[in-house]
């Protein structure tokens, strides 16, 4: 399927991270560790300020028009699942970063499915950027929509 995005690009988002945000997801994710809540635990611990979770930047689909961006992609919502997703940090995202991603199309296939019918697999990849421009996360995920069954 050829993708009909230029260079692949669907959507971008940006975003404050905040230290309340950040507090929430640790919450939320039932992570102890003071560093994510306590600003002096992150400082002893060598970070400039809390540093947000490692799944931090789904806060990003509330700054999105996830809808639209299904639309655009062609994809039948009520069809679809999240196969993977797995993200790649190139430094930590501390309270504080201003972070703009963005997410394109890197790959886009049918295949077969196991009880017959198709499969569609598009495989994201959202790389997220300082205020600096400079590369702090990337995050790649992988969508498959069931096809209809025979």
């Amino acid at each position: 399927m050829t993708n009909p995005h230029p260079a692949g690009v669907v959507d971008r988002v940006e975003y404050d991270v905040e230290r309340g945000k950040i507090r929430e997801f640790a919450r939320a994710t039932f992570i102890t560790d003071p560093v994510h809540t306590d600003p002096t635990a992150a400082r002893d611990a060598g970070f400039g300020d809390v540093p947000a979770t490692l799944t931090h930047t789904v806060v990003a689909g509330h700054q999105r028009d996830q809808r639209a961006f299904v639309d655009a992609l062609g994809l039948a919502l009520e069809r679809v699942v999240v196969g993977s997703v797995t993200w790649t940090y190139l430094r930590p995202l501390t309270a504080g970063d201003h972070v703009v991603g963005t997410r394109r199309v890197v790959d886009d296939v049918q295949r077969e499915g196991k009880r017959g019918g198709t499969m569609r697999l598009v495989t994201l990849e959202t790389e997220y950027v300082d205020a600096n421009g400079e590369p702090v996360v990337r995050l790649e995920e992988v969508l498959i929509e069931r096809g209809e069954q025979r």
